[in-house]
């Protein structure tokens, strides 16, 4: 029986190891889908937020609107449109790598804009009253004095939406996007054996996420609170 376990135990490292090089393939696709979603995700938001912020009410209530919608909308359905429909009324074909990307950085535009918001409206007033005194360019001091000062808040909240993000590319599936769990369930299909893919695949989400937690805290802490100096 020992001997048994032994041969098991010894067989699936062996088939480990010959499939590592195939996940790790899906592994640069993971990587690389959560990068380009996040850097959208991160852009769109911000001007989401500062649409949302506008003080006329025809620009702020659509971006408020638009916000609520990607919120309030399956990923999945945000993803079905991007590559299914976006083509039929444009005749542009959208490959699934860059449908998928731009679904997961429409989604998590919409929560990035609330946590810029959040940021945004923790600085103190007065240096908005200050900016006016000075009679600064509205966008010069948007962009060098307010949203320096409102990013070491909100780190560790992007941070935490980056690792969501991470964790929701197993979706980009549906589109034909191959991932790491993709291709773990695929070997699993052809090889019968879904324990040993499937946990290198939970072993290396696990490695990512600590990795990419271990990187939000570190650049939280270098940070100063008090903002970003801006030559």
């Amino acid at each position: 029986m020992l001997y048994g376990i032994e041969w098991v135990t010894t067989s699936n490292l062996a088939f480990a190891a010959s499939i590592l090089p195939i996940l790790l393939i899906g592994l640069v696709t993971t990587l690389k889908a959560t990068v380009v979603g996040f850097i959208l995700a991160m852009i769109i938001g911000l001007i989401l937020a500062a649409l949302k912020g506008a003080p006329l009410k025809i620009i702020s209530y659509p971006a408020a609107f638009v916000i609520e919608f990607l919120r309030d909308t399956p990923l999945l359905i945000q993803l079905f449109f991007v590559f299914y429909v976006l083509p039929e009324l444009t005749g542009i074909t959208i490959p699934a790598f860059v449908a998928g990307a731009v679904a997961l950085g429409l989604q998590y535009s919409a929560y990035c804009a609330e946590v810029y918001r959040g940021g945004l409206e923790a600085v103190p007033w007065g240096q908005h009253e200050a900016l006016k005194a000075l009679n600064l360019p509205p966008a010069y001091g948007f962009f060098h004095i307010i949203l320096p000062q409102a990013v070491p808040r909100i780190i560790p909240a992007l941070g935490n939406y980056l690792v969501s993000i991470m964790k929701d590319v197993p979706i980009l599936s549906v589109v034909t996007v191959l991932e790491m769990m993709t291709l773990a369930r695929i070997i699993g299909d052809r090889t019968y054996n879904y324990l040993v893919p499937l946990s290198m695949v939970g072993g290396l989400y696990l490695i990512l996420t600590l990795l990419s937690s271990f990187l939000v805290r570190f650049i939280d802490m270098k940070l100063p609170k008090s903002g970003i100096p801006l030559k």
